[in-house]
């Protein structure tokens, strides 16, 4: 009787042990299903410090993002803001007002992304509508989506550069044709397959090739592929930089000829086989900016330093992490003068509701607490933080260079 008992209890034991592999592996399978679909959807793109929702972001503090790849990053952007373009106000599906192109273009939001961007097409050119004349000391900065899937055909090539106008209209068709009348540069990226991208500079003097640079590999662009990347490009007289999130890829003394102001920035997308909805070029948070900011002595001399170049995801305090090297400048300040104390007071623009930016605001300026204490070893009781929204503007909320300028991160010494 006993046996037969264990008998009867090994096969309940054989089967119900049986029942629950057959789960665990139909839950897999599931997954994978899922997951696979997913993908195909579209729903599944990987992205860069992707924003939370409003929801999301009034439950948990959000992590502060500042180091890890980007330690070594050198980029700082320029204090004043001379021209800024997030899309966000731009009529979706149509062209952004004031830019031109000979082609097509409409602002969109990307699969995987709730943000605004203008996609390009094929083989067009597009003028921003920025008109300001850019002094010899600038930077330049973008967001960048590439969303390619290999079929056998060459990828489009993406151009991003600068082009003097001279007395003629910035947004004229003739810059649609040539941009080497007075001057410009240009670089180039080649994105392929198998590590091959590529990327070149050339630059322009009166009709003439002023500099080419050899083509670079880069073969870390392929890594990207369906993810944002920021490009940023400061311009020192003749000097020309740019950075392709934390890589510097070009340090050029002497590319430009200097002998007209820039004063246009212009896209443009070369030729391909592939299909309008086989690829996707898109771009977004667009900055022009000049002037190096002076942190050691406004910090110090002044006490009081306020800057733009801590950035943030849309709608959250998740600290981008091209912000690092502001943060690592003023941490070097804290780190030399140990009895420095600060209030960090984070600020809004006007989008939105008063009393959501007034509670962002103030997680931004603890994100920025957070980085400086956990990322640089700043004493936590030496940085006091504060939000104070909308209600503090150093500039015009009616333009979006103005907000841009009011978003922005004060320090003020204690």
């Amino acid at each position: 009787m006993a046996d037969a008992q264990l008998g009867g209890f090994g096969k309940k034991l054989k089967d119900k042990a049986s029942q629950k592999i057959n789960q665990r592996v139909d839950a897999r399978v599931d997954k994978q299903l899922d997951k696979t679909l997913d993908n195909i959807e579209g729903k599944n793109r990987d992205t860069v410090s992707r924003p939370a929702s409003p929801v999301a972001d009034n439950v948990k503090q959000e992590a502060a993002t500042s180091t890890g790849a980007f330690s070594s990053y050198d980029f700082i952007p320029g204090e004043k803001i001379l021209y800024a373009e997030d899309f966000s106000q731009e009529a979706a599906g149509e062209l952004p007002l004031h830019w031109n192109t000979n082609g097509s273009g409409e602002v969109v939001i990307p699969a995987g992304e709730n943000s605004h961007w203008l996609r390009l097409h094929n083989p067009f050119m597009y003028l921003s509508a920025g008109k300001a004349v850019l002094p010899e000391n600038f930077t330049a900065e973008f967001d960048l989506l590439l969303q390619l899937k290999n079929n056998g055909w060459m990828y489009p090539s993406l151009s991003v550069g600068l082009l003097s106008t001279s007395q003629e209209p910035a947004g004229s068709n003739s810059w649609l044709k040539t941009i080497d009348t007075y001057e410009a540069v240009k670089a180039t990226l080649y994105p392929e397959e198998n590590n091959n991208s590529r990327v070149l500079l050339e630059s322009f003097a009166e009709t003439k090739e002023y500099f080419k640079s050899d083509a670079r590999q880069y073969a870390a662009l392929q890594q990207f592929y369906g993810r944002p990347v920021h490009v940023a490009i400061q311009v020192q007289k003749a000097r020309f930089r740019m950075w392709i999130n934390a890589e510097k890829i070009f340090d050029i003394p002497r590319a430009l000829a200097c002998q007209y102001a820039l004063n246009q920035l212009f896209f443009k997308v070369g030729q391909t086989n592939y299909a309008e909805n086989q690829y996707g070029i898109y771009i977004t948070n667009i900055r022009l900016a000049t002037g190096v900011p002076d942190t050691r002595h406004k910090l110090l001399k002044e006490g009081r330093f306020i800057t733009t170049g801590i950035l943030f995801a849309a709608g959250s305090a998740v600290i981008r992490p091209e912000s690092t090297p502001v943060l690592k400048e003023i941490a070097g300040i804290l780190q030399e003068n140990e009895n420095l104390r600060f209030r960090i007071t984070g600020h809004t623009s006007s989008e939105g509701d008063n009393q959501y930016n007034l509670g962002l605001s103030a997680r931004r300026a603890a994100a920025v607490k957070t980085a400086l204490v956990s990322d640089w070893g700043i004493a936590a009781d030496r940085l006091d933080t504060a939000g104070m929204g909308e209600k503090e503007p150093i500039a015009d909320n009616k333009s979006k260079e103005g907000k841009s300028a009011n978003r922005r991160v004060e320090f003020v010494k204690l």
